[in-house]
């Protein structure tokens, strides 16, 4: 535990050591007896949690080049999709679910970037200039697969790329719902070649005001978790791969506090 007084962000100790067998220094240097990998990881948590610039860490905590050196590493290396991976797992166990999953649901959200985003563009239907998240998430609206891309990029065109990247990480999915936006010839072909069923939820005309979709309504609702997490209510990263992590980044935080 940290001698520091704790933040709400701090991991406990059942937490970490789920956490720590991805996060372990392969060697101890000075840096390593300085600032332990939990601190490191706890860094990240309060930034990730509270909004906060990386220039404006608390002085409690390690050096906010620091912090970003490790996050950035994860990124490159693959550790924060791992260790997403590894937790989905366990939860859809614990709620007595198969490792893998067979059915998920599609969807994308377009949030505003600021002016430091290298990569923007204008979503007409949502009138929103930033960046779109495509999310396929499983029946328990767990992170399976996030693909990030400029805002003006259509969902059906979207799907071409994360259908054939989910059949690859998840031989056992079988079929995929998702709302109109992907119905036509192209998301059909590409589905085929995928060997995933991918079912359009059409909203119904008689339909007046706010009505929950069947199936629809998990990815819905993984939005708005990721939406509590103050650095992903807007997308205020440069790279877009900095977005996909702390995409990672939230839904790590979310199971960990189902697990432990």
């Amino acid at each position: 535990m940290p001698t520091r007084k704790s933040y709400p962000t701090d991991l406990t100790d059942a937490q970490w050591s789920l956490i720590e067998p991805f996060v372990r220094a392969s060697t101890c240097g000075p840096q390593d007896v300085l600032h332990p990998r939990r601190e490191v990881v706890n860094a990240l948590l309060y930034i990730l949690h509270t909004g906060a610039q990386w220039r404006y860490m608390p002085h409690d905590l390690p050096d906010w080049q620091l912090v970003y050196h490790y996050f950035d590493q994860w990124k490159k290396d693959g550790t924060w999709k791992k260790l997403n991976d590894t937790l989905r797992i366990k939860v859809r166990k614990k709620a007595g679910r198969e490792a893998e999953p067979t059915a998920s649901i599609l969807d994308s959200q377009s949030v505003k970037t600021t002016e430091e985003a290298q990569t923007r563009g204008y979503d007409a239907g949502k009138k929103v200039k930033g960046r779109k998240r495509h999310l396929l998430v499983d029946t328990l609206g767990l992170l399976l697969l996030v693909w990030m891309t400029t805002a003006d990029v259509q969902d059906r065109d979207a799907a071409q790329a994360v259908l054939p990247m989910a059949a690859q990480q998840y031989p056992t999915l079988q079929k995929t719902w998702a709302d109109g936006a992907y119905a036509g010839p192209q998301v059909e072909a590409v589905a085929k070649e995928s060997c995933i069923n991918v079912e359009v939820v059409k909203r119904s005309d008689l339909d007046k005001g706010f009505v929950v979709q069947a199936w629809r309504w998990i990815v819905e609702r993984t939005f708005g978790w990721l939406n509590r997490e103050r650095r992903l209510s807007k997308d205020y990263e440069r790279k877009e791969e900095s977005s996909e992590a702390f995409i990672h980044l939230g839904m790590i935080r979310l199971m960990l506090r189902r697990l432990a």
